[in-house]
């Protein structure tokens, strides 16, 4: 963490800190799809949509209230965990993928608080990360990466490189929350703003759908949501610690990297939201150090 500068500027903070008003809910809630799964309360996007001149001053009231008074989310953000089988006659676990079913209110607020974030997250998140921010495309990291393999296959240098495939298994399961709001602080996010974030984190309940009834109630002390508008932002966020170490070490000279011609760049890692590639020389204190 002692490696992670603040980057996020003054003027970048006053934006996010800036009151969100009714045009920001109203964008956020026409942006939630009409027909996905609900939540808990059973109501779908569309019935926001098609109802708005009814619900919608009370909706937005809620959600305002949340947004700039810090009142808790807790009443609208329990989740209902569904399991979708991966193959045709699952048996094991395993072969279930999880996914988080957040009320639509909830995901209007959340998807405020991101359309907010996403205006400055150019600004925190380095460009060796390609994944959810504007601008930018995953397949610019996956054209990088493969002229790196490509080189270092065709190398005639006395010492080879190498890169590395990183994984992280349940990757957004394994956030620690006081991880989150940390990283944030050290990035340059203003107190009210990580209070906004942990509002929508700390809050949620899970209940679980089995054999078509809703059991359980489980309250998570860490871990993102799938389901969450916010959740792949806050990853990044999350990630920029990692890669702020890296670059570290290559500074330190710890670590060489890899250059693909020899005016060219160096290149140490490169991000695809929860995968990365590591680059550097094929030596003992290079493989060590990483």
């Amino acid at each position: 963490m002692d490696r992670v500068q603040p980057h996020l500027s003054t003027h970048s903070s006053c934006i996010l800190d800036r009151h969100f008003t009714s045009d920001e809910v109203r964008v956020a809630a026409f942006s939630i799809a009409p027909t996905k799964a609900p939540g808990l309360d059973g109501l779908p996007g569309l019935f926001y949509h098609k109802f708005r001149d009814l619900v919608g001053p009370k909706v937005t009231a809620e959600c305002l209230r949340c947004l700039n008074d810090g009142g808790s989310l807790e009443a609208v953000n329990g989740t209902l965990v569904v399991l979708i089988p991966k193959v045709k006659n699952p048996v094991r676990i395993t072969e279930f993928r999880p996914i988080s079913l957040c009320n639509v209110i909830y995901k209007i607020v959340a998807k405020v608080i991101a359309n907010r974030l996403l205006l400055v997250l150019d600004e925190v998140i380095s460009n060796s990360q390609s994944a959810f921010i504007p601008g930018r495309l995953i397949a610019d990291n996956a054209l990088i990466g493969f002229e790196c393999l490509y080189a270092i296959q065709n190398q005639k240098r006395n010492v080879g490189s190498f890169a590395l495939k990183l994984d992280m298994s349940k990757a957004y399961d394994r956030v620690e929350w006081d991880f989150l709001a940390l990283m944030m602080g050290k990035l340059g996010f203003s107190s009210q703003w990580i209070d906004k974030v942990m509002n929508c984190v700390s809050t949620v309940c899970f209940s679980f759908a089995i054999n078509g009834e809703v059991c359980g109630s489980v309250k998570p002390s860490r871990g993102l949501r799938q389901g969450c508008p916010l959740s792949p932002y806050l990853f990044l966020l999350c990630a920029k610690s990692l890669s702020s170490v890296i670059n570290a070490v290559v500074r330190d000279s710890s670590l060489s990297g890899f250059q693909c011609k020899r005016a060219g760049p160096t290149i140490s890692h490169l991000f695809f939201a929860d995968d990365s590639l590591l680059f550097s020389k094929a030596t003992d204190r290079d493989c060590t150090n990483i």
